[in-house]
């Protein structure tokens, strides 16, 4: 018998319609940021990266949660966004809260700068059974309740790329000549 797959779509399907977009400012490009919960803290500007391998948070927002006492020392060479590669020393667990759903999750931390504070990757993603949609702004995961949706944050991705258009000021004239004087060279 051969497999059907266009027109069935089972009861405990993850899709996406275009009613998802309706709400987004179009046309977009933008990345899938959203924010969780560490036990009572809400860390911002976190990137949903199926492309890699690692869960990776900043040195200073584990700082900033008080739980430098839970890192642990591991190595693991990562590589950016940047195609830098960085050494991590050190990796931590840390009790991830997405919408009333709380996994532990390993991240790596580092110490250099990078412009999101956590990246939600790849062993996140499939722990959670979860399918992120860039386009749709989206990500969905089957519980036994249902389906839960955690909505991205599409002002924040923006608001972190944004690119001020300044018009010049005029330029005063550096010549010492005298407007008068034309010069040919």
């Amino acid at each position: 018998m051969e497999k059907q797959t266009r027109g069935y779509i089972p009861e405990d399907a993850l899709t996406f319609s275009d009613e998802d977009i309706e709400a987004l400012s179009q046309p977009h490009n933008d990345a899938l940021v959203i924010s969780f919960l560490v036990n009572t803290f809400q860390i911002k500007h976190v990137l949903v990266d199926p492309g890699n391998l690692a869960n990776i948070i900043r040195s200073r927002v584990v700082e900033q949660l008080g739980l430098l006492e839970q890192i642990m020392h591991a190595s693991r060479v990562v590589n950016g966004l940047n195609m830098v590669s960085e050494t991590t020393k050190v990796v931590i667990t840390l009790p991830v809260n997405v919408v009333g759903t709380t996994q532990n999750v390993k991240f790596h931390v580092i110490e250099g700068d990078m412009r999101y504070n956590a990246l939600l990757r790849k062993p996140w993603i499939h722990c959670m059974r979860a399918v992120p949609s860039t386009l749709h702004q989206m990500i969905k995961f089957p519980m036994n309740d249902g389906i839960k949706t955690v909505y991205g944050e599409q002002h924040a991705a923006r608001e972190m790329f944004v690119v001020h258009d300044v018009a010049p000021a005029s330029m005063p004239s550096t010549s010492k000549e005298p407007k008068d004087k034309q010069t040919v060279k």
